[in-house]
Order: structure tokens, then C-alpha cells, then sequence
């Protein structure tokens, strides 16, 4: 069995980073999504209800385009598509970013603790960039966006892009998810799962912890995790 000191050894079992998702996790947006894809399944003729954004939910703006147009045929290019959602949860949220219950104390007890944080979604530069005026950019060290990894969840990519930037170790991060996709992607990256089911629900896993509500996790919680 190999000892190392008792410093080292402290600090390998130290926190060294809070990751969070963005939409369902600290953002209430999944509704937003929701009734944006609605509104543009209704000009492709596609019938738009909750199985569909279940099938979705976690995933990217590619993905849901791909879906949806498999489902309608080639009525409107991808690119229109893509960009009528964009501009439904732009406007969306340039009149509400609405948060999470207990999302703003955690962001806040995470930075007022000197842990570095990260932001990771599948959302792209553009809106991640609306909804962090809500969010508060001051909250969170770094941020990782859909569109600036060459891969997006349920891929590793992401929440390893955010601990190389963070300069910290997967193996020592927390992740805050609300899918099961972005649950198996912080997984797939080494760090420790909280889930906190929004749309679909998240069985418990060996590294993951399945909570309620954010209300439900607080900083000491998190380094117990670790």
C-alpha cells in the first residue's frame, strides 16, 4: 500500500472545483426550451409534446435540429431551424433568466469559499451569454459553452475542458447535472455526479448523488463527496 504524506494526502482529497450545468440545473429554462421547440414543430407540421423534449433534454442544438427535421422531412434547412430556436429562447430569456430554487446561494457559498466554479452547458456562446446576465457572471470563474468544444455531451469534453482551465483534477471536481446525458458525460470525465432530475428522472449510480433540489446541497455536502 503506498503512504504518502500526510500533506499530500490532504490535499488530494480536497475540492477543487464546484461544475455546474446551466439550463434545468440552475436555470429553469427547460420550460423555455419547450415551448420554443412547440412553436417551431408547429411550422414544420411536427406534433410537439413532452416525450419529444424528453428524448432531448441535456443535449445540443444539433441534436434537437437533427430530430426534429427527422421527423418532418427536409421542410426548412437545418440552419433555419437552428436559427429560429435561437432567436425563440433569445427573446425568451431577454425578458426572464428564471433561476432555481436554492441556485443563487450555492453559486454564492461556492465563490464566497474561494472554490473555483465552472459553468458547462450544451447551450451555445450566445445564449449562455444572456442567461449568465441573469446567472451573474461574477459567480463563476470560467464558463464552457455547445459551441466551443469539438464534441458535446453526453462526451467527457466539456467537463474536461472545464477542469483543464480550472487547472484542476476531474477526480476532484463535483458536477451539478439535471439530465442523464450531461450526468453521463461529468461521469465519463472522472468528476462526481449530484443529480438533481429536472424533465427526466436520474437513478442513483456508484460517484452519483441523486438530490431533489438544489436546496438540498451545500458546500460541506460537496467536499464530502470528494
Amino acid at each position: 500500500m503506498i503512504r504518502f504524506p500526510r500533506r499530500a494526502e490532504e490535499a488530494m482529497q480536497v475540492l477543487q472545483a464546484v461544475l455546474f450545468d446551466m439550463d434545468g440545473l440552475l436555470v429553469d429554462s427547460e420550460r423555455l426550451w419547450f415551448e420554443a421547440e412547440a412553436e417551431i414543430a408547429a411550422d414544420l407540421g411536427v406534433e410537439w409534446g413532452p416525450r419529444h423534449q424528453e428524448s432531448l433534454v441535456g443535449g445540443s442544438i444539433g441534436r434537437t435540429v437533427d430530430y426534429m427535421l427527422a421527423l418532418s422531412g427536409p421542410v426548412l434547412p437545418a440552419e433555419e431551424v437552428a436559427r429560429r430556436l435561437l432567436d425563440g429562447m433569445a427573446e425568451r430569456l431577454r425578458a426572464n433568466v428564471p433561476m432555481m430554487p436554492g441556485a443563487k446561494e450555492l453559486l454564492d457559498e461556492v465563490r464566497e469559499a474561494g472554490v473555483p466554479s465552472a459553468l458547462v452547458s450544451s447551450t451555445n456562446r450566445a445564449l449562455m451569454n444572456r442567461a449568465l446576465d441573469g446567472i451573474g457572471r461574477d459567480r463563476l470563474t470560467v464558463t464552457v459553452a455547445g459551441d466551443e468544444v469539438g464534441h458535446t455531451k453526453p462526451h467527457p469534453e466539456p467537463y474536461l475542458t472545464a477542469a483543464r482551465l480550472l487547472d484542476a483534477d476531474p477526480r476532484h471536481c463535483v458536477a451539478l447535472e439535471d439530465s442523464p446525458t450531461g450526468a453521463e458525460s461529468a461521469a465519463a470525465a472522472g468528476c462526481h455526479v449530484v443529480a438533481v432530475p429536472s424533465v427526466v428522472p436520474i437513478s442513483a449510480a456508484p460517484g452519483r448523488t441523486v438530490v431533489s433540489s438544489l436546496l438540498d446541497v451545500d458546500l460541506a455536502r460537496l467536499r464530502s463527496l470528494v
